[in-house]
Order: structure tokens, then C-alpha cells, then sequence
């Protein structure tokens, strides 16, 4: 198979190019590189999408495009160029296409953001993903075209620390072999390992697999996450849960970024942000691995990150000391 990748220097564009590649794909990726090399084996055309054309790669044919694209200008000038060019379009899209995220369960009749072109705004990200599934569904055509909606993707490579950060704090207890932990564990968490979901965007590419899906994790608790955290690292710390307000009240943040708990989830309105159904995805052949073989291998990637690379999620051992003193001098 000829796979025209529009992306593959970062996290999930990457993996789909060493999936494709392991399969014995021919795979060419369209990017400007500037997050990296491609997967060895494949060919890079360096190209800004921001520019009309695809650096030439418009005038090939190709049996299957890979577009991760989130800007709808980009989606909408590659429909254009490769008209006719390609069989089959996978697109990657997201679960943050949804106007509704708090019913848990929920599948792909929940209602879609309105479609926008701009980039203002909090919802702008999921609106621009709307956008660019239309002109990829109108240019392919639904019989020839997968849409995948994946929510939180996790595993090694996982920059942003949400998957990371867990393993890694078990594994180094930054207090006298206690961990800080949301006191919130029956709240719903979901991750999808990227090494699973490129595997399914390849067979869909080869397969010719078409439909609109939510691409997500197995279903389960901030608790259940946690404890495969810690077995993953085989720890033995002690966790300290915290009332979720105090850590509000102490400058702490929900679900990622600096001086947070990732994967803490604590907003009614996205009660079912990561708790969504999946069925249709496994219907259509995603399969996914046991989260504690995710955390696993994301520890090992973790632990061989440079010691002076600020994680860009969780707490820093001075912050979680800090917290831990106040937490139990709170009186």
C-alpha cells in the first residue's frame, strides 16, 4: 500500500508511520518537521501546510491519506489537491467535537460543536475539528472515508505527561514514601494507548474501514488508573488523598498542565469527557491493551527523559513535599 501520511513527525503521526512501515507500506509524510525526523523507513516532503499544494506529492496517486490536521484550511486545500488521487481517507479527529460532555456513556449521536474556521475561543479547537471532518467527508465521501474521534492518547512519547506523570510519582516518591493523590478516585478516566490506535488507523487505511467513531480507552476509575500506576512501578508508597478543594484552594489543577494531578477530572460538565461508550470503534476493529502494560512502557520512556527536562504535567518533588506538610499540618 502507498500511504501519503499528512503529518508523521510527532507523537501519533509517528507511530502510525512505524505501524505502516512494519507492515511493509510504502509511507511518505507531509510535514515541515519541525517536531522531528519521521520513523526511519519513510519519506519525508517538507512542506507548510499553510501553503497551497502538498510540496508536490498531489500529483501521485496513493491508496490510502493519513490527516491529522486540526486547521480546516489545511483539510480543505489537501481534499482539494488530491482529488481523485487517493481511495480511501483516514481522518483523526477528536472527542472534543461534542457541544456535550457530560453524560457518561455517550457515543456519536451526541450533538456536534458548530463548525468554525477561526481559532477563538475555548471550544475552537473541537469547532475546527468539525470543520475539517465535513470537508473530508464531503470530498471522499462517507463509504470511502474512516473518521476517528480519539479522546485522551497516552503511552511512550506521551510529551504532554498525562500518562507519564502517575508511574513516574510512584516510582519516585517525592515524600517519605507517600504520593499525593485527588481524594476523587471513583471519577471516570479513560486512555488510549497510541501504539493501539495507530494500529487500528493503519488496518483501516488497508482495510478501506469506513465510518465516524470514538477511538477511547477501556472505561475505568482515577483509582483503578492509579493502582496500575503503582504496579507498573511496583511501588509500595503510601497514598495521601487530599479533599479536592483544598487542593483547589491550593493552587493545584485538574487533568494536566504544571502543578497538577492529570487524569483528575472533577467538572460536572465533563462528567463523561473520559467515559465514553466506544462500542463503534470495536465494532470496527479497535482492539487496546491492558492500561497497566501502557503504564509500563510509558514509565520506561519516562525514565529515560533528561532529569533536567521540566515534565510539562504533575507536581514537582518541592511542590508535592510542600503539599504533603500542609496537607497533614492542616490541623
Amino acid at each position: 500500500m502507498r500511504l501519503l501520511l499528512l503529518g508523521g513527525t510527532a507523537f501519533l503521526g509517528r507511530a502510525v508511520a512505524r505501524v505502516a512501515l512494519e507492515d511493509g507500506h510504502d509511507v511518505t509524510c507531509v510535514a515541515r518537521g519541525v517536531s522531528g525526523g519521521v520513523a526511519p523507513g519513510a519519506r519525508l516532503v517538507r512542506h507548510d501546510r499553510d501553503h497551497e499544494g502538498l510540496g508536490g506529492v498531489e500529483d501521485e496517486h496513493w491508496d490510502a491519506v493519513v490527516d491529522l490536521a486540526r486547521d480546516p484550511g489545511q483539510v480543505r486545500r489537501a481534499v482539494t489537491a488530491l482529488a481523485g488521487r487517493a481511495a480511501h481517507w483516514v481522518f483523526v479527529s477528536t472527542v472534543n467535537v461534542y457541544a456535550d460532555h457530560s453524560r457518561a456513556g455517550a457515543d456519536e449521536s451526541t450533538p456536534l460543536l458548530a463548525a468554525r474556521e477561526d481559532d477563538d475561543g475555548p471550544d475552537a479547537y473541537g469547532a475546527g475539528k468539525v470543520a475539517c471532518e465535513g470537508y473530508v467527508l464531503e470530498a471522499a465521501g462517507p463509504q470511502h472515508a474512516l473518521v476517528a474521534r480519539p479522546g485522551l492518547i497516552g503511552g511512550p512519547g506521551d510529551g504532554s505527561g498525562r500518562t507519564g506523570y502517575w508511574p513516574w510519582r510512584f516510582a519516585h516518591p517525592a515524600g517519605d514514601g507517600e504520593v499525593l493523590v485527588p481524594d476523587a478516585l471513583q471519577g471516570a478516566t479513560q486512555v488510549l494507548d497510541v501504539r493501539d490506535l495507530a494500529a487500528w488507523l493503519v488496518t483501516a487505511a488497508e482495510q478501506r474501514i469506513a465510518g465516524v467513531a470514538d477511538a477511547v480507552g477501556p472505561r475505568t476509575t482515577l483509582g483503578a488508573a492509579l493502582a496500575a500506576a503503582a504496579a507498573a512501578a511496583r511501588s509500595h508508597a503510601v497514598w495521601t488523598a487530599a479533599d479536592p478543594g483544598w487542593l483547589t484552594e491550593h493552587g493545584v489543577d485538574a487533568w494536566m498542565g504544571p502543578r497538577s494531578l492529570p487524569l483528575w477530572l472533577p467538572f460536572p460538565d465533563h462528567a463523561g469527557f473520559a467515559d465514553r461508550g466506544g462500542a463503534a470503534a470495536r465494532a470496527l476493529g479497535l482492539t487496546t491493551r491492558a492500561l497497566e502494560d501502557t503504564l509500563v512502557d510509558t514509565l520506561a520512556w519516562e525514565e529515560r527523559r533528561p532529569a533536567d527536562r521540566p515534565r510539562r504535567a504533575g507536581l514537582t518533588d518541592d511542590e508535592e513535599r510542600e503539599l504533603l506538610a500542609a496537607w497533614h499540618a492542616r490541623g
